[in-house]
């Protein structure tokens, strides 16, 4: 993990451990260039967190505009449920407004689904102005986003069990 691109309370591994999380991930298809790189990102932050491939539970949808709808899709069917979602995707800005509609209601509904089920959401969805900011966010100079929101989510699941169950011994 590179320090320079990586916020400070994401880069203590004690925070860290997903060995009895459950994580469901909704990859949006859409620049499938740049969520390759961002979903491949997440699972090596999962497994390096301790997480076990059969309690990583993934699902492809077509663009941005549908990760909501698979997150709660995965949030009524997955049994047992998941400790924490990351949403994984990549709008860049057009010639005209549809980008600012698409992220607004992306955004809107994932915040709202995190909040009405008290699970959280790792923000995985990138909002760029050209490929290459996308690129330099999926790998580049920038780190990449999709490992960010993996740990993020892992992170706050251990928070909020903490909450339920107080801190263990």
């Amino acid at each position: 993990m590179d320090p320079r691109t990586v916020p400070e309370y994401l880069q203590d591994r004690t925070r860290h451990d997903a060995s009895k999380l459950r994580v469901a991930v909704a990859v949006a298809m859409y620049h499938d260039e740049i969520v390759r790189a961002l979903e491949s990102a997440a699972r090596e932050a999962f497994l390096e967190a301790g997480g076990s491939i059969d309690r990583l539970s993934l699902m492809r949808c077509a663009g941005a505009w549908e990760l909501p709808s698979a997150l709660a899709a995965m949030q009524q069917r997955l049994d047992p449920q998941p400790d924490a979602y990351v949403a994984l995707g990549c709008v860049i800005k057009g010639d005209t407004s549809h980008d600012r509609w698409i992220i607004g209601a992306a955004c809107g509904e994932l915040a709202g689904l995190s909040t009405r089920s008290a699970v959280p959401v790792g923000m995985g969805l990138l909002t760029c102005d050209t490929i290459e900011q996308a690129r330099q966010r999926a790998g580049g100079s920038h780190g990449n986003k999709g490992r960010e929101a993996m740990l993020a989510s892992i992170l706050q699941a251990n928070e909020m069990a903490r909450l339920r169950w107080g801190p263990s011994e």
